[in-house]
C-alpha cells in the first residue's frame, strides 16, 4: 500500500521505540529532553507536539503534570517495530520541475510540513537500497511524460552526485539557480539533459561545473486522478 502519511512517521516510530527501550533498561520513562536528544530535536515543545499526536492515537499514556510519566501501551512498541521493518517512510522534501528549469522557491518556503512522507513496502525496493539514502519529490511539469512521469506524481530518489548516461536524475543548475528532472547524457565536454516529451527540446550544459546531480530516480509513485461520478 502506498500513501502519504500525515500521522505516524519515522520520527514517531523512533520515539515509541526509544520509550520502550529506555523503560526496559532503566525501569522508568525518559524525560522530554532525553527524547528530544534521541530524535535530534532541541525544542521541548516540538517533542511535546509529537507526544500529543501519539497520545491522541492511543499509542501512549501520560500525565502531563508529572515528570517521567510517559508509558507505551502494551504491545504497541512491538507492533511499531514490526511495521518499521516492513514499511519505509520516505520524507517528501519538496517539488521538482519536469519542464524548463525554474528558479527554486525562497529558502523559507515549504510545500510540505515536517511530517509529510510517502510510505512504501520494503519489498518494492532492491535489496541494496537503504531508507536513509532515499527521499521523495513531487513532480511538476510534463517533460517526462513518455517516461510515465506525470505532473503530480511522486518520485523516489536515491542521493547521488554522479550519473551514467540514460539515467533519470534531478539536477541543480548553478548558473540559473534552478532545478529540473531529465535524462542525463555526457557528450564530450558538455552535458545533455534530455526530456521524455517529443514536443520539448533538450537542455545543453556547456560547462559541467554548472551542474550538480542531486539524486537518481529509483521509483515513480503515480497519483491516480479520480473521474467524478455523474450525479444520479
Amino acid at each position: 500500500m502506498v500513501r502519504k502519511s500525515q500521522g505516524i512517521t519515522e520520527r514517531h516510530r523512533k520515539i515509541l521505540n526509544f520509550l520502550g527501550a529506555f523503560q526496559d533498561e532503566f525501569g522508568y520513562p525518559p524525560t522530554i529532553r532525553q527524547i528530544g536528544e534521541h530524535i535530534g530535536v532541541t525544542s521541548t515543545s516540538q517533542v511535546t507536539y509529537y507526544l500529543n499526536q501519539l497520545e491522541s492515537r492511543n499509542l501512549i499514556e501520560r500525565d502531563q503534570h508529572t515528570s517521567r510519566s510517559i508509558r507505551v501501551l502494551e504491545g504497541i512498541a512491538r507492533r511499531v517495530k514490526q511495521v518499521a521493518n516492513d514499511i519505509w517512510s520516505i520524507p517528501i522534501c519538496g517539488r521538482i520541475v519536469a519542464s524548463e528549469p525554474l528558479p527554486m522557491p525562497p529558502a523559507n518556503a515549504s510545500y510540505y510540513d515536517d511530517y509529510s512522507s510517502v510510505e512504501l513496502a520494503r519489498s518494492l525496493f532492491d535489496a541494496r537500497e537503504k531508507p536513509d539514502d532515499l527521499f521523495a519529490l513531487e513532480v511538476e511539469g510534463e517533460s517526462m511524460i513518455d517516461a510515465m512521469v506525470n505532473s503530480g506524481d511522486i518520485i523516489i530518489m536515491r542521493q547521488a552526485k554522479e550519473a551514467q548516461n540514460g539515467e533519470m536524475v534531478a539536477v541543480w543548475l548553478d548558473d540559473e539557480n534552478s532545478t529540473t528532472l531529465k535524462y542525463f547524457y555526457k557528450e564530450g565536454s558538455r552535458i545533455r539533459l534530455q526530456p521524455a516529451n517529443p514536443t520539448m527540446k533538450p537542455i545543453y550544459i556547456d560547462d559541467p561545473r554548472n551542474l550538480r546531480i542531486m539524486g537518481k530516480v529509483v521509483m515513480v509513485v503515480r497519483q491516480i486522478q479520480k473521474t467524478p461520478q455523474a450525479a444520479r
